[in-house]
């Protein structure tokens, strides 16, 4: 018997209707297949640790980004006050006193600079400011025990007292020298991005370099406890030697970082645009803005030949 829609053939299969397995009142009432799990091959345990290592760095990376924000927020705010102050004083500058060297109020002797690297130095060149005052500090705690060493030689052989003399000397010049003449330049210079002041740097910290690594020799009779002076009086007294080796130790450390610092702020220079040039006009500037100049110019003009 042909049934409909078999195109009349009669030997076509029934359709399912005629199976009782695809009953629909059967059907709804099979149990649903069970659910997928993942296979060993797609389970890593590791990925729970893995996603905790990288969640801990980037709050480690927000915690530090969210310092900087509030380093350079808390910095916007002392020049906010600062011109606030100035507006108070009808656009004058606000005064600053004096804060360098850092004396007790008793002292009869002031501060005779200013000094905030936070507040003067632009964000981009504190870092290698704040290494060149610690480099200065260095080197003065150096000098200072390097006339320990020198007085403790003294002390046990007193034909080294050419040594003791020079090596107070050196303290009681070299530290003060040291600051206005290369320290206060290269502050100055990223300052106020003065040629100038970049190129007197230059020029004065290459002459100090090369004491630092006389320093770091040690020459006898030059009154610095470098490596040559340390290594005559270990074969003769080795106590003053613990003294005078950790000296040598520190001028060379001090005169290696020189070095390493000179060409930072060298490379810095270069990107800053300063030039020779620029250097002259800064100069010239500089002398005809002197009022004794001025006055004395004008007074040889007055005059006439």
């Amino acid at each position: 018997m042909a049934h409909p829609g078999d195109g009349g053939n009669p030997f076509a299969e029934p359709p399912d209707l005629d199976n009782p397995f695809q009953d629909p009142a059967v059907t709804q009432h099979r149990p649903s297949p069970p659910p997928q799990y993942a296979t060993l091959d797609v389970y890593n345990p590791f990925d729970s640790h893995e996603q905790q290592a990288a969640a801990a760095v980037a709050t480690a990376d927000l915690l530090r980004q969210q310092e900087e924000l509030n380093r350079k927020a808390e910095e916007l705010d002392r020049r906010e006050q600062e011109l606030r102050h100035a507006e108070a004083l009808g656009g004058a500058s606000p005064p600053r006193r004096n804060n360098w060297p850092p004396l007790p109020a008793f002292c009869p002797v002031q501060p005779c600079f200013f000094q905030d690297i936070a507040v003067e130095i632009p964000q981009e060149f504190q870092r290698v400011v704040t290494a060149m005052y610690y480099l200065w500090l260095c080197s003065t705690a150096s000098l200072l025990l390097n006339f320990v060493a020198s007085l403790a030689w003294f002390c046990v052989s007193t034909d080294r007292g050419s040594d003791f003399g020079l090596a107070l000397l050196w303290a009681l010049i070299f530290t003060p020298c040291s600051f206005v003449c290369w320290y206060r330049p290269m502050y100055k210079a990223f300052r106020s991005d003065s040629s100038f002041n970049f190129f007197v740097f230059f020029f004065v910290f290459f002459v100090q370099d090369a004491v630092y690594v006389l320093q770091a020799i040690g020459i006898p009779g030059w009154g610095f406890s470098g490596w040559v002076s340390a290594l005559m009086v270990l074969k003769s007294n080795p106590p003053v030697a613990v003294l005078a080796l950790p000296v040598a130790l520190l001028f060379t450390g001090i005169a290696v970082l020189g070095i390493v610092l000179l060409k930072r702020i060298h490379s810095l220079y270069r990107r800053t645009g300063a030039s020779f040039q620029k250097a002259q006009e800064e100069f010239a500037a500089g002398v005809f803005a002197n009022p004794a100049v001025r006055t004395a110019a004008a007074s040889a003009a007055f005059r006439g030949p």
